[in-house]
């Protein structure tokens, strides 16, 4: 099969596409892969920056879609069935191996590359409202980067379960991507705390999502109602920012970290099945198309290096996808 690997850790720019043995089969579901999700966790990892280090040579790609060619007896997958999957590495292929646990039913109204679009944001903003957030109908939540992979998710999600949206892009050629994804206003990066005072009448947000941090992070906590939440998801600026905890007791706001892989597969965690449970919450969000991904380029695997480039310089809009 052919296949994109990381044989050194010198960045997007070393990605490779080879031919590499087919996997086994022997304990996993063996998918076909249509399309496969890049995401900033793939460039991290091509530099060791990730906080899981992979031996090297290996894979990357931890979102696919396709079908399924072998299963183990017993997985309750069957040879042709329509599946997305979460194999965390090896998606970058023609063929991927994953544990059954880990591989969700995509609906027939679902394309391959919008199941492809799901796994990791979606999962990880569904952890992030529902169970971090704790969302409720009527609140307002501050979207950043929401012309992003995360940021469409975050946007579409809150929009489905009746938050009010408040997108946040950092340039006017991204607003009309985060009106796309469901935003019910859009303002820029430059300025936003006074935009988001004038929309809000002076009360701020309840929820801000957040997976870029830097200097955006002390405005976001400043926009926040009394009560409110900022949802720390990653640090696609590059700066991992501090908290002067006074606001918070003054305020009484709150700082949440989102680890959604920490939180399913650390110790004493709910484990792999905590995956399809929010895939199966997820499926009448899919099934009536109240969610339905951005998808903002779709690339041949040849094409890697440039699709994790454009995700590492953050000109991606939506979500970029390989088709091996």
């Amino acid at each position: 099969m052919r296949a994109a690997r990381v044989s050194s850790l010198d960045g997007p720019s070393a990605v490779e596409v080879v031919d590499l043995p087919d996997p086994t089969g022997d304990t996993g579901v063996v998918i076909e892969v249509a399309a496969a999700g890049v995401c900033f966790p793939d460039v991290l990892l091509t530099r060791g920056q990730y906080q899981v280090t992979p031996e090297l040579p290996f894979v990357p790609g931890s979102e696919v879609a396709g079908r399924v060619r072998s299963a183990p007896v017993g997985s309750g997958w069957g040879v042709g069935d329509r599946v997305a999957a979460f194999p965390f590495l090896g998606g970058f292929a023609e063929l991927v191996e994953t544990d059954p646990a880990m591989v969700f039913p995509l609906p027939e109204a679902v394309t391959y590359e919008s199941g492809a679009a799901l796994p990791m944001n979606y999962l990880t903003c569904h952890f992030a409202l529902r169970e971090r957030g704790r969302l409720a109908p009527g609140e307002t939540v501050l979207v950043h980067g929401a012309a992003g992979g995360i940021g469409t998710a975050a946007v579409q999600l809150a929009a489905a379960w009746g938050a009010r949206v408040v997108a946040v892009v950092s340039s006017p050629d991204k607003a009309e991507v985060a009106r796309d994804a469901g935003a019910h206003e859009v303002v820029l990066a430059d300025g936003f705390r006074e935009a988001v005072g004038e929309l809000t009448g002076g009360r701020g947000v309840d929820v801000v999502v957040d997976p870029v941090g830097g200097d955006r992070f002390t405005d976001s906590l400043r926009a926040l109602a009394p009560g409110g939440r900022h949802l720390v998801i990653g640090f696609t600026s590059g700066s991992i920012p501090e908290v002067r905890v006074n606001r918070l007791l003054l305020n009484n706001v709150s700082v949440v970290g989102v680890g959604w892989g920490a939180w399913w597969s650390g110790r004493g965690g709910p484990g792999p099945a905590y995956l399809r449970r929010q895939w199966d919450d997820l499926l009448p969000l899919l099934e009536s198309g109240a969610v339905d991904p951005v998808v903002g380029e779709v690339r041949d695997l040849d094409d890697v290096v440039a699709a994790l480039a454009a995700v590492d310089e953050r000109r991606a809009t939506g979500k970029i996808l390989l088709t091996p």
